[in-house]
């Protein structure tokens, strides 16, 4: 009966001797660059008025996302490090499962929506602010959220209808889906379907938007007649391709292949990536590799 469970265990990086105090330092010290980096892109774009365009609007919403989504994990990782306190109650786990979900899968339609915005912007520069309105922006990111709690409730929903009667101790910093099923002394079979089907049609169908929408833009940019037009071009989508190809190669490694259950020590570290990493980086990548960030930026500091 899983009431026989009151709470789990997180003992992912426990075997390493000497780690805790690195690990700790490591995940506090991202986690403030990932919070500081995002706060700053957010009021960068707010104070500056050129920046209020859709791409700049999904970009705002893109550095909230990432701050909720590594506070959901990070803070509650370095305290196990440093304090050695990995329990982790039935309800505590759920919720994190839940929120985890909620802006894991957010995050992958947000790359999604923002590849449709570049192609709309290269593509259609003409028809790009009547196509891209207002409305529509916020529709989209609404859409992205609302699929996002529709994946996190039936997973977290399916992961604890499982019962479990131990070993509590789950092999991983945080509560995956994955690796809290695990631990289940429930048959998964039908939970590891479920989860390979909803993940992967979302990893797939969104890579696919992506990929879409950047053949197009490749092919535009390929027949725009100057170099300059084609390098300002390319220049406002390599940041998304960046991150993009860190978020994608990440998350389909953990989640869109079969097997991905039954290898959870490989999924701690391939884990820091998509959950701590990439929100760390984003911000830099979007600023260094911007002109327009970069120009309001030393605007704002003059000031």
């Amino acid at each position: 009966n899983q009431t026989k469970i009151t709470e789990f265990i997180l003992v992912g990086f426990k075997s390493h001797p000497g780690s805790k105090f690195f690990l700790s330092v490591l995940f506090s010290t991202m986690y403030v660059v990932t919070v500081v980096g995002n706060v700053c892109m957010i009021l960068i774009i707010r104070m500056d008025s050129k920046l209020h365009t859709p791409m700049y609007f999904f970009l705002e919403n893109l550095s909230t996302l990432d701050i909720c989504y590594s506070s959901v994990i990070t803070p509650r990782a370095t305290l196990a490090f440093s304090l050695d306190r990995r329990n982790i109650s039935y309800n505590g786990c759920a919720s994190q499962m839940f929120f985890f979900s909620l802006f894991g899968t957010t995050e992958a339609f947000f790359l999604a929506v923002m590849a449709y915005d570049r192609f709309t912007a290269v593509c259609n520069p003409l028809l790009y602010q009547v196509i891209m309105n207002k409305r529509l922006c916020v529709y989209m990111v609404m859409a992205s959220y609302l699929s996002g709690c529709i994946n996190c409730t039936i997973q977290t929903g399916f992961t604890f209808s499982l019962s479990f009667c131990g070993p509590k101790e789950i092999n991983h910093f945080f509560c995956d889906v994955a690796a809290v099923m695990h631990v289940s002394c429930s048959d998964t079979l039908i939970n590891e379907l479920v989860m390979l089907t909803l993940c992967g049609s979302i990893i797939v169908g969104t890579a696919l938007v992506v990929f879409i929408s950047y053949g197009y833009i490749i092919i535009t940019i390929a027949q725009m007649p100057s170099a300059d037009s084609r390098h300002q071009a390319f220049s406002t989508c390599s940041s998304h391709m960046m991150t993009i190809c860190l978020f994608f190669g990440t998350v389909f490694f953990m989640y869109a292949q079969p097997g991905a259950i039954s290898s959870p020590d490989k999924s701690n570290t391939i884990s820091i990536v998509y959950t701590i990493v990439i929100p760390m980086l984003n911000p830099f990548i979007y600023t260094f590799r911007n002109k327009e960030v970069k120009g309001s930026l030393k605007k704002q500091l003059k000031k």
